[in-house]
C-alpha cells in the first residue's frame, strides 16, 4: 500500500532527513487549571503527553540544544522542528506565546515550529500571531480530536464539541497554517467502524496530516482506574496492525501519516505493554503496509 510518510514529507519539503525536537513551554491546559475542568483528558499523564519534551525550568535554547544533542550520534549539522508537545500551546497571552515561539523559530537549525494544541484555544490573536510567523518558517498546528464521537468525547473529557474543531481547521487553512490532527484508536467503547469513521472523517476534513496513536493506559491517570476495574481492554497488536492498514486505506494519498503508533514511557505504561517494543510494532505495521 503506498502511503505518504512523515520522513518522505520532510525530505520532499527541506532536501534532507528533518528531526523533531520536544520542548516544553511551561504551559498548563483549560482541562486542568479549572476553566474547563481539573482533571485533564481521562487518558493524559501529569507530563501533559510531554514525557519526552525538554525541560519547562530551562530556555528554549537550551532544550533545543540538548535535543540535538540527544540525536547526535544520528545527525551531525543536521535540521530540526522545533515541536510544543506538552500539555495546550496556544493557551497563554499572546506576548509569551510570541517569545517563546519566536525563539524557537529564529533559531539557525530550526527549518519549521509545530505546536500541539486544542482547537478551543485558538482565539483571533493567537491566529494573527502564527499567520506572522508562518512567514517566517513554516509553522505547524496539531490538534488533539481523538475522535468524532460525542458519546466518547465525553467520556475521555475532551471538553469542545466537533464545530468546535471544524471551525479550527477553518480558520488555521486560511491563514496558511499545516494542519496536522491526532487521533487514538482503542478508546473505550469504540468499535473498529467508529474509530475508522473518525479517521474517514479526518481524511475528508481538508487537514494536511494525521497522528494514528494507540491508546496507552499510563499510570496516575483516571483511565488507569477505569482499566483497573474491568471496565475496557487494550487492543491486541494484531488488531491495531490491521486496523492501522485499513485507516490508511482510508485516507487520501496526499496526506501525510506523521504516526502510525506512538511511544509510551516505559516506567509508566501500564497497557497495552507490547506497545513498549516500539522496533516489533513498527515491523509489523511495514509488513502490513508492503
Amino acid at each position: 500500500m503506498k502511503y505518504y510518510t512523515l520522513n518522505q514529507y520532510l525530505k520532499d519539503t527541506f532536501g534532507e532527513k528533518v528531526y523533531k525536537i520536544a520542548l516544553d513551554g511551561g504551559f498548563t491546559c483549560p482541562n486542568r487549571d479549572g476553566s474547563l475542568d481539573t482533571r485533564g483528558c481521562i487518558f493524559c499523564s501529569g507530563e501533559g503527553s510531554g514525557e519526552f519534551a525538554g525541560n519547562r525550568r530551562e530556555t528554549i535554547t537550551e532544550q533545543i540544544e540538548k535535543g540535538k544533542e540527544r540525536v547526535s550520534a544520528k545527525i551531525k549539522n543536521g535540521k530540526y522542528i522545533a515541536y510544543f508537545q506538552a500539555f495546550t500551546n496556544t493557551y497563554g497571552p499572546v506576548d509569551s506565546l510570541r517569545n517563546l515561539y519566536e525563539e524557537a523559530i529564529r533559531h539557525q537549525d530550526i527549518v519549521a515550529l509545530s505546536i500541539a494544541t486544542r482547537p478551543d484555544c485558538l482565539p483571533d490573536e493567537v491566529l494573527e500571531l502564527l499567520r506572522e510567523l508562518n512567514q517566517i518558517k513554516p509553522v505547524w498546528v496539531e490538534l488533539g480530536l481523538q475522535t468524532i464521537h460525542k458519546k466518547t468525547a465525553d467520556y475521555i473529557r475532551r471538553g469542545y464539541d466537533l464545530p468546535v474543531f471544524e471551525r479550527a481547521v477553518k480558520q488555521l487553512k486560511e491563514i496558511g497554517i499545516t494542519v496536522i490532527v491526532h487521533v487514538i484508536l482503542g478508546l473505550p467503547g469504540e468499535t473498529f467502524d467508529d474509530m475508522k469513521e473518525t479517521v474517514r472523517y479526518v481524511g475528508e476534513s481538508g487537514v494536511d496530516g494525521i497522528k494514528l496513536q494507540l491508546l496507552h493506559v499510563i499510570r496516575g491517570t483516571d483511565l488507569e482506574k477505569e482499566y483497573a476495574a474491568g471496565n475496557f481492554r487494550t487492543l491486541e497488536m494484531e488488531e491495531y496492525v490491521n486496523l492501522v492498514a485499513d485507516c490508511i486505506a482510508l485516507l487520501p494519498p496526499g496526506m501525510v501519516i506523521h504516526r502510525m503508533t506512538g511511544d509510551g514511557d516505559k516506567r509508566t505504561l501500564v497497557a497495552p505493554l507490547w506497545s513498549a517494543d516500539k522496533k516489533r510494532v513498527l515491523n509489523a505495521l511495514n509488513k502490513a503496509l508492503s
